[in-house]
């Protein structure tokens, strides 16, 4: 068993991908698809419930999640959970982009977005049942917009929307950005966790937490498994490349 004081070397070139993604204090956002690009077609009959607005989102907010872990480690603030935790919802977050970009033919890509927002409309419309909030003004309710989504849907005669689960879009989007599904999913599923500096290779974190003991105080240091973390920050890099990559491709101008 060895255990060194943690690192991250293997972050480096996702945090540097993420540097450069930022400018003036801000991240720079994907640009809007070009009016002649097939993004833009895809995207034509959806009205407001475009794909390309839930591709920049995921974008920015996979951006976030890294950039808070890069944010923490340069102050010395690793904990045992966070690194974990904001790199699966990195993951999650390009892995939705690439779904949206990559389906299989206009159709099917035209379904995925239309599913996504019928879903954070579904989540809107329960929100407003548990609060009883209701839109003010001539806003509509989350299960009016569902209703105008699913209307949408049947005009373009669409294959019937379905509730996205996260570890389907992960598993779906990995060999798009050309790694091994069952591999990137294995990853996202472990539980981060944390244990004592006796539990094996592990990567002993700057932080430790004194127990109290019948027979005193003891002071125990908190660890990561870099064996496990890295490929995570690995596949997150990948999917990130991938995901700008394919992003120019399909939003610039034919």
């Amino acid at each position: 068993m060895s255990t060194q004081a943690f690192q991250g070397a293997y972050l480096l070139p996702l945090f540097h991908a993420i540097e450069q993604a930022r400018g003036d204090g801000a991240y720079r956002q994907l640009p809007a698809p070009a009016p002649a690009s097939s993004l833009a077609t895809d995207d034509a009959p959806l009205g407001p419930y475009a794909g390309a607005h839930l591709i920049r989102s995921s974008y920015t907010a996979g951006l976030a999640h890294t950039d808070a872990l890069r944010r923490l480690t340069a102050a010395g603030e690793v904990d045992p959970t966070s690194p974990w935790t904001l790199l699966r919802g990195a993951l999650e977050n390009f892995a939705t982009a690439l779904w949206l970009l990559d389906g299989p033919g206009r159709a099917e890509r035209r379904r995925r977005a239309l599913s996504l927002w019928d879903e954070d409309m579904r989540n809107r419309q329960q929100h407003e049942t548990d609060t009883g909030h209701q839109p003010s003004g001539d806003g509509m309710s989350g299960a009016q917009r569902r209703a105008e989504i699913r209307g949408i849907a049947d005009r373009l005669g669409l294959p019937p929307l379905t509730r996205p689960r996260t570890h389907q879009i992960v598993l779906a989007a990995a060999p798009t950005a050309g790694l091994t599904a069952v591999n990137v999913g294995a990853a996202w599923r472990r539980p981060p966790g944390s244990h004592t500096a006796a539990t094996g290779p592990t990567c002993a974190l700057p932080s430790r937490v004194a127990i109290p003991g019948a027979d005193g105080v003891h002071t125990v240091a908190l660890v990561i498994d870099e064996d496990q973390h890295r490929p995570l920050a690995e596949y997150c890099h990948t999917m990130l490349n991938r995901l700008q990559e394919h992003y120019a491709a399909r939003a610039g101008a034919r």
